[in-house]
């Protein structure tokens, strides 16, 4: 992170009589204000907001939209009413900051209702502008609609009203769950996303699903394809073709809102962020900054990076309350957790993912499973995905990603926890997890990551990944395929030779010469037969994630 001279300022230096001005409201502005009531009574608390809505839960607006929550009120969680009564903070809606002057510590601010501009002056400032949607120079682009507040919610539900089809840009996190939620509302609906995959924090064959799961139900799914221009009923897309569109969705992301932090001279990053240090100080002592608009630190290299997440947001909001009012603590640095729901699947994400790694090349070991998310006897288990990056020299992990239709979330949370908490992939195995059959398993999916990582950390076990078998191949390795031989015949690897893992023992002879790769569906009768092989003094490398994880990684080539 980019570090600037800053004056130092003693705890407790506000303490007493003093004016703090918010600038936007939600998750960072808000839980800086109702916090820092909580800590001084004596002081003005201002919070400027440019919407009509200053506190709302804006990860519920999609689901609004496609009316899982059919009530706009349930959206709506304070109003500047209710937060004078309780907080005695001066809530201004539909007002917006024009101008900071640092050198008199003032505010100007306009009223978007009648025009006029006041001045606020200020001890403590603090920047919660939050981000704006990426708005492409793409021809009628002025046509697509976003998605990141209630007004534009609003436009969103009645514009659905009148659509039959729907063009969806971008396959985020914001992209998939708005365009199930169009779909909810019976419109045909086309996702099209510019890369090869949605939901760019998976890696490819964690991806495969999701596409699955959104062709299923009907989305017109247009990967490595973008919006070349938007008409009045349809999109036209690189490929030349167009789509039919009465409703057009931008959901590309989103940049950080830093105008007003550029036009004060104040520091902004190389990822385009309102530079912050670990108190959440801005290059101006008086000006903090949280939220979407700041740039936070890596929780695996330290690195400047921008999450756009409510917990985030709220923490740091939290945190510059605690600052304000003379507290000594330190902003914390970002994993980036986060979870989605698609049709079903619940889409999670820790840490770093694959392509990340490799792009920066890092060592990393991978690891693959397909549990299920409880005990198999009790009715209602559902498959599970999951993936581990662990790094090799000191075992720290790196990140997870998990899909499943039930338990992705329990799973992932408690990998973050672990990664906060400072353990290794090998320290999974040692985790007491709650188990009853309806909820897990006696070996938790999150321990067998555990074990896995245990047996290929010590050397027991060696594995090999989906794509790199081919390359394998090639080289003159033999894949031998341990499933029974009606799941062979239902599909394979091409040039595998089937040996049933009950029967490897007895068949060794039949196994050719040369290293070999051993595989069965997910990788566990895969592991007994490699250490049967590897008794017998063959040179062996298990599939890791078995032949599901290999059919999905090349599905995601398709």
């Amino acid at each position: 992170m980019t570090c600037f001279i800053i004056q130092h300022i003693p705890p407790g230096v506000y303490a007493g009589l003093m004016n703090i001005v918010i600038i936007g409201g939600v998750a960072g502005g808000m839980s800086a204000a109702t916090r820092l009531r909580r800590l001084d009574e004596s002081a003005t608390i201002t919070v400027v907001e440019r919407s009509g809505h200053v506190s709302f839960a804006n990860c519920g607006l999609p689901y609004h939209v496609g009316g899982v929550i059919p009530e706009r009120s349930a959206l709506l969680l304070q109003t500047p009413e209710a937060l004078r009564a309780r907080f005695e903070l001066d809530v201004r809606v539909q007002t917006e900051a024009v101008r900071i002057d640092r050198d008199r510590r003032v505010v100007v601010v306009r009223s978007l209702m009648g025009g006029s501009e006041s001045e606020l002056p200020y001890d403590a400032l603090v920047l919660a502008p939050g981000a704006r949607p990426v708005r492409p120079a793409i021809p009628g682009i002025e046509r697509a609609l976003a998605l990141r507040s209630v007004e534009d919610t609003d436009a969103m539900v009645a514009a659905v009203g009148g659509a039959r089809t729907a063009v969806v840009v971008g396959g985020g996190f914001i992209g998939v769950e708005t365009a199930e939620n169009l779909l909810h509302r019976g419109l045909a609906v086309t996702l099209v996303e510019a890369t090869p995959q949605v939901m760019a924090p998976l890696d490819p064959e964690m991806g495969a699903p999701v596409h699955a799961a959104l062709r299923e139900a009907g989305i017109d799914l247009r990967l490595s394809a973008s919006v070349t221009a938007i008409g009045e009923r349809d999109v036209e897309l690189s490929t030349g073709e167009r789509v039919p569109a009465d409703l057009v969705v931008a959901a590309i992301g989103v940049r950080p809102d830093t105008g007003l932090a550029q036009a004060a001279g104040l520091e902004i990053g190389a990822r385009g962020g309102i530079v912050v240090d670990d108190h959440l100080r801005t290059s101006d002592p008086a000006i903090y900054a949280v939220g979407d608009a700041v740039e936070k630190a890596d929780a695996l290299d330290g690195s400047p990076v921008l999450v756009p997440l409510a917990n985030t947001a709220n923490l740091q909001g939290r945190r510059v309350a605690d600052l304000i009012a003379g507290r000594d603590v330190r902003d914390r640095p970002v994993l980036g957790t986060a979870i989605v729901g698609v049709l079903g699947l619940q889409v999670a994400t820790v840490g770093w993912n694959e392509k990340r790694l490799v792009a920066a090349g890092r060592a990393h070991r991978v690891i693959h499973t397909h549990p299920l998310s409880h005990a198999g006897y009790y009715p209602g288990a559902q498959g599970l995905a999951l993936k581990l990056l662990v790094d090799p020299g000191t075992d720290a992990i790196l990140g997870a990603q998990a899909v499943g239709r039930d338990g992705a979330d329990k799973r992932i949370d408690v990998i973050a926890t672990a990664m906060r908490g400072g353990l290794t992939a090998s320290d999974l195995a040692e985790l007491e997890l709650a188990y009853a059959p309806q909820f897990g398993s006696a070996k938790d999916p999150v321990n067998m990551l555990g074990f896995v990582d245990e047996n290929l950390a010590s050397g027991l076990t060696d594995s090999i990944q989906w794509h790199e078998v081919e390359d394998a191949q090639r080289d003159g390795v033999t894949v031998v395929d341990v499933r029974t031989p009606e799941e062979f015949a239902a599909g394979a690897i091409p040039g595998a030779v089937n040996v049933p893992v009950d029967e490897v023992r007895d068949r060794l002879d039949e196994v050719p010469e040369g290293d070999l790769v051993v595989h069965c569906a997910v990788g566990v009768r895969a592991h007994l037969a490699t250490r049967i092989l590897q008794a017998s003094g063959r040179s062996v490398r298990n599939l890791d994630g078995g032949y599901r994880t290999w059919v999905a990684g090349m599905a995601s080539r398709s």
